[in-house]
């Protein structure tokens, strides 16, 4: 049966931005406002306080892992409180890809493997609100190994290097993920995944997302009356089934129009529409643009993107 988890990952399409070691001594802070991009951190030794977007402060220890799908506003501190009206931290530079927090004139007391990737597929945005705003999971050896190579990897010039670190992000994501607690989360995919009744159902959307659905035929497959599948469904993926199965198609439809897998009438029959034109509307609808207009626009900048790229380098 197929894993929804590993295609909402697969079709993120993940690659490696930088990361970097932290050493942090004494008392400090640091305060990132970002626009969006994916963030990671694994404690390798020691413990730090990670506030996210304001919220409550999380304590991290040695070997906790840290996921925020979309950052945009976090601060990480140390557990010695800052002076008042101390102003934020200024990282200074130990050697390339390696950074001090605080006091040179103390042994570090917390190590840090810090890092953003991003995520290449034009449906970032719809498959990202599908993943829960934080994942924190704690003393899973396997993420900080991940995350090692990870580092390693984005570090080495050797061949293949894309291709390598693309696949180590999709397992650290995966592996993530699942290793998380989902029945208090956030909506979305993993939370709805956490519901045995709602997996089932997400599961044949996922295994099929050509057929006939209603609402009525997915509540039968979870053994659900039609109206406690519906609530129970928004509320914990955090919208409507058929909308959840509308962006899903859509997904798909733009990821086949990107490959140029097939012509139009070979994508509307994968994602359910009886006909091109019947799916051309649909499409145009749900995206903007035609399906032919939005695989143009892909091809011309995929072309654009490999014409800027020096020779032999890899997007």
């Amino acid at each position: 049966m197929v894993d929804p988890l590993a295609q909402v990952v697969s079709l993120l399409r993940p690659s490696a931005s930088f990361s970097k070691l932290t050493y942090g001594a004494g008392s400090w802070r640091v305060r990132r406002t970002e626009a969006g991009r994916p963030f990671y951190c694994v404690v390798l030794d020691g413990s730090c306080r990670l506030s996210p977007g304001g919220g409550e402060p999380i304590t991290l220890e040695a070997d906790d892992f840290v996921l925020i799908p979309a950052a945009y506003e976090f601060t990480v501190a140390s557990i010695e409180p800052m002076p008042p009206g101390a102003a934020d931290t200024r990282p200074v530079e130990l050697r390339p890809g390696e950074y001090l927090l605080g006091s040179p004139d103390r042994s570090p007391d917390v190590c840090n493997l810090v890092g953003y990737c991003a995520f290449a597929s034009p449906d970032a945005d719809l498959l990202v609100s599908l993943l829960p705003q934080l994942v924190h999971v704690r003393g899973e050896k396997r993420l900080s190994a991940l995350v090692r190579m990870v580092n390693e990897e984005s570090r080495a010039l050797r061949p293949a290097r894309e291709v390598i670190l693309a696949r180590l992000l999709e397992i650290l994501l995966i592996e993530a993920l699942r290793s998380t607690t989902v029945s208090a989360g956030s909506p979305g995919l993993l939370r709805g995944l956490g519901d045995d009744r709602l997996a089932v159902a997400l599961r044949h959307i996922h295994e099929r997302p050509a057929a006939p659905w209603t609402v009525g035929q997915l509540a039968k497959e979870a053994a659900l009356s039609r109206s406690t599948f519906f609530e129970r469904f928004r509320q914990a993926v955090g919208v409507a089934p058929m909308e959840y199965l509308l962006q899903w198609r859509m997904a798909l439809a733009k990821d086949m129009l990107r490959r140029r897998d097939g012509g139009i009438a070979d994508v509307a029959e994968h994602v359910g529409y009886s006909s091109a034109s019947t799916f051309s509307v649909a499409f145009t609808r749900h995206v903007g643009v035609p399906p032919t207009v939005y695989a143009r626009r892909q091809e011309e900048g995929e072309a654009t993107l490999s014409e800027a790229l020096p020779a032999g380098a890899a997007p």
